[in-house]
């Protein structure tokens, strides 16, 4: 480092006078403190003084989105509140799924995927939406026309969570694709189709929550509270799965602040 630096740019790891071995080489791993702090100096000082980060302008085609909301679900319709002794069977049925799913794991992904099962990437948004939800949900079409009904065209209704297409998917995965779904959810209407991923996919989340996914979960239930609420028809078997999905995210992964109380 130049004199005139050393004057400006206070040492952060002062190195007093010391007799340094005449054959010091700081290429290699020091022996003693002084000889580590010497090395240390040298490195900072052979920095450069601006350094430029190379960033692939298509990682940041994506907006980053922060939800800041701290506020709770809101209470189920008059008469639709599930009761402590539900959602405590619910908990259970739950956790006796997940350990099966664990303990199966690597049997379910030996297993052959079916020939025209072809998981999207990762980072294949779309891809993972039309996968799960099927085009006739992607692109809210209400009805299957007769030459449908004949057989199940599952490009078309979606891929069940089947344990050998799940088992496949790590941790990373499982997340992206709960981020797609919720997403969606966040402007569209619940469907079975959409209901049993959300189900399958928390069943593959592992605990303890990274901070993303501790994010999203409680979203999904601020969605799900947010879609009962506005149920004008009072759908019983749906009003129930969005109960189901307050309920697991609130009781077993510790979101207590959003549990349905009973009343």
């Amino acid at each position: 480092m130049e004199p005139g630096l050393e004057e400006l740019m206070p040492r952060l790891l002062p190195v007093g006078d010391c007799d340094l071995a005449e054959d010091f080489d700081p290429t290699v791993p020091p022996r003693t403190p002084q000889e580590y702090l010497k090395r240390v100096q040298i490195e900072a000082a052979r920095c450069p003084d601006v350094v430029v980060a190379k960033i692939d302008p298509r990682k940041l085609k994506k907006k980053p989105t922060v939800n800041i909301s701290i506020s709770g679900c809101q209470p189920a319709p008059e008469g639709y509140s599930p009761t402590l002794k539900w959602q405590q069977q619910q908990v259970a049925n739950f956790s006796a799924v997940r350990q099966s799913l664990n303990k199966h794991r690597n049997h379910w992904q030996s297993q052959h995927l079916d020939s025209n099962v072809t998981m999207p990437k990762p980072e294949d948004e779309e891809g993972w939406k039309k996968f799960c939800l099927g085009e006739r949900v992607y692109s809210e079409i209400d009805a299957l026309s007769d030459n449908e009904n004949l057989g199940i065209d599952y490009l078309k209704v979606g891929f069940p969570p089947l344990l050998s297409i799940v088992s496949r998917m790590n941790q990373a995965t499982v997340t992206s694709v709960l981020e797609y779904l919720i997403s969606w959810f966040g402007e569209k209407k619940f469907t079975p189709e959409l209901g049993r991923w959300l189900y399958a996919l928390l069943a593959c989340l592992e605990k303890p929550l990274l901070p993303e996914a501790h994010s999203l979960i409680r979203q999904l239930a601020r969605r799900c509270s947010e879609v009962r609420a506005l149920e004008e028809s009072k759908n019983e078997e749906q009003i129930s799965a969005l109960n189901l999905i307050i309920c697991l995210v609130s009781r077993y992964f510790d979101q207590r602040d959003l549990a349905d109380e009973p009343s």
